[in-house]
Formats: C-alpha cells, structure tokens, sequence
C-alpha cells in the first residue's frame, strides 16, 4: 500500500508513461445527434453499438424532486434514435447496457424495490431473464458485458460480497466472490485474451479507493488507486501490463453536489502511474478502444469550462483534451463507445451538468 501510495504521488509529465496536453476547442468530428422522447430530468448513463445501424443506450427518466424516476433506453436504427416502450417494467434506472447484435444484448438496472434486474433485448424492447437469486433482497447488478461468444458477464453483488454472474443466456452461475472487504463493482470489460476485469472501489480509511481486478478462473487483484473518495467508473485493458483507468476523486468535504476531480491512471504491469488529464476539476467517466485494441478516446466533464463537451484524444503518446461540438447545452458525458469495425465512436450523457428538470438524454457521434 505503501508503495503503490509513492507510485501515484508523482504525476509530474516528466515521469508519466503517457503526457497529458490541452488542445484548443475544436470540434474534431463529434456531432450532436437528437435522442428525443425523454421526460426531464433524464440521462443515458452507457451507450453501446453492434454495427452503424444498431445500437443501445440506457439510463433514466423522470427525475423530480425526491422521485427516484424510471428506466429509460433508447434504440439507434441507423438513422434516428428512437425512445423504447419499457411499460412493462418497474425498474427505477437502467445503468449498463451491452451487446453485440439484435440476438445478443443485455443490460441491467435497478428496480423499485431491492433486487437488481437481468435484462435482454429480444428485437423490440427488454424483458427480464432469469437467474440464480433473481429477486433476492440485496442483489445487485451494476454493469455488464457481452462477447463475440455470446457469452454474458455481469457485475454486481450476492451475498454481501462482489461477484460476477457469468452465463450463455440460459444457464448462469455466480463465481467466487472477490478477495476485497467492502468492494463495489460498476463496470465489467472483457479483456483481449479471454479475460474478465472489473472495476469499482473499495473502502479505505473514512473514504474508499479505486478498485481494478482481473478474473481469468481466479481473481487477481490490482494495488489500490488511491484517494480520499476515489472510484473508478470505466477501464480499458489493452493487455495485462497496459490498462487505462478513469473516474473520480471526490475529495473531502465540501457541500452537496461538490464537483470532484478528474482520475486518469495507468498500469504497467508493476505499479500505477497517475497522469495529469489536462483538466483539475470534473470528471472522467468512459473509454473507447480505437480498431487496433488501443485506448483512444476518454469520455469527460470540466467543470471550468462548460460550454461544450469534453474528451480526451489518444495521439500517438499524448492524451489530449478534445471539444465537442459548439451549440450543445452544457452536455455531461457518462460514457463513450466505439463502433466496431469502423472508425467512428458513440457518447451518451445528459444536456446539463445535473440531473434536474430541464435536463434531457444526450448523446454525440464522431466520424471520422
């Protein structure tokens, strides 16, 4: 712990594997695309794409005062995005959603009462899937990931312990549960070489640290990211020594609603390495790999400048801050996707920094 504390203390870009540089605003090819039918306050918390003509986002709708609101997903049919009947369901939020085509795409949420749904889209609109503990008070799935096998991977809680529920889309088991006291689990990612990684925080002190960890049949578990109130919300693995990690710290203190700071680290394979993003206060909350398997774009918010919204741009060995396109209400981003086998790339977030009413779903496309 010790050590890895001295690791992350020195983000001097002299000694980062990867500098950080901040461009001037420009568009670079991300463009506003309507997601209209959304009650405010609404927000797409992921986005995921299949091909150019099909795609999933998924969030909430209806935040008001104390109402804790309703799922909301969206459909992207090549040209338009389109708001999904989810009448049948009482789910207060979806919060992850992935797939790999019109037979393969799952997502999962929260319900009105105490038990995570498992969700899978079967053509038209979401249905449940059943599961060992579906309905178990204390269930709780919160991302999840689909691969080119079908297989299905998502990420959670059971028993008061983080897990993963791994299954074909008939028959599933929860592994063993994760060697972490106090650990919460928001992204799952599957990784070249057949491996699973998840991604969360762990308690720490008064506050909790980043959490990263690999499955692969049993669990390895990475050094901590430390911080105050640190999580990660995203991570790519490029390979066992070269994973990208992003999310917030949150600090101490401060009032409600206090914006944190901006998390991007790197691990080597030994240690991880904080890199200054280019920004101090905000957030980083998705990455995107480009068609070589590299991490290439990062989904943010600066809190100093609000204008339009913000990423970061892979160049070659540099990250650097990128703009979205001008006109956008102060747009916040939850998260950024590529899609495959093409250059372009999906984000998805809200119109506002907060999800209060007027706020509304969102989402930008890139093109290269």
């Amino acid at each position: 712990m010790a050590g890895m504390a001295g690791a992350l203390s020195g983000i001097a870009l002299g000694a980062d594997p990867v500098r950080a540089a901040t461009a001037a605003p420009r568009a670079q090819g991300w463009q506003a695309v309507p997601a209209p039918g959304s009650t405010p306050a609404s927000q797409l918390r992921r986005i995921a794409a299949a091909t150019t003509q099909l795609a999933w986002a998924v969030g909430e709708e209806g935040l008001a005062g104390p109402s804790r609101g309703r799922a909301l997903a969206m459909l992207w049919n090549g040209s338009t995005w389109t708001k999904t009947d989810l009448s049948h369901l009482a789910h207060s939020r979806l919060s992850d959603v992935a797939g790999t085509s019109s037979a393969s795409a799952w997502s999962v949420g929260m319900p009105t009462g105490t038990a995570s749904p498992l969700l899978r889209w079967d053509g038209t609109t979401w249905r449940p899937a059943a599961f060992p503990g579906q309905g178990e008070s204390g269930v709780r799935l919160d991302g999840v990931a689909v691969g080119a096998d079908g297989q299905v991977w998502a990420c959670g809680s059971r028993g008061g312990a983080a897990r993963l529920l791994h299954g074909d889309g008939q028959q599933w088991r929860w592994l063993d549960p994760l060697p972490v006291a106090g650990a919460s689990l928001y992204r799952v990612v599957l990784g070249a070489s057949g491996e699973v990684w998840v991604a969360g925080d762990q308690a720490s002190g008064g506050g909790w640290s980043g959490l990263v960890a690999r499955w692969n049949g049993t669990w390895t578990v990475l050094p901590p990211i430390t911080g105050a109130r640190l999580s990660v919300s995203d991570l790519h693995p490029a390979g066992p020594d070269d994973v990208w990690a992003v999310g917030t710290d949150a600090g101490v203190g401060g009032p409600p609603g206090r914006p944190g700071n901006p998390v991007l680290g790197h691990w080597d394979g030994t240690a991880w390495t904080r890199v200054q993003p280019g920004f101090v206060v905000g957030s980083l909350t998705g990455v995107a790999a480009d068609v070589q398997g590299r991490a290439a774009w990062i989904s943010g918010w600066n809190y100093q400048d609000q204008a339009r919204s913000t990423y970061l741009r892979r160049d070659g060995d540099t990250w650097t801050v990128v703009r979205g396109p001008a006109g956008a209400a102060a747009p916040y981003l939850n998260d950024v996707t590529p899609v495959p086998g093409t250059a372009g790339y999906w984000s998805a977030g809200m119109t506002g920094s907060a999800p209060f009413p007027p706020t509304e779903a969102y989402t930008e496309r890139f093109e290269a």
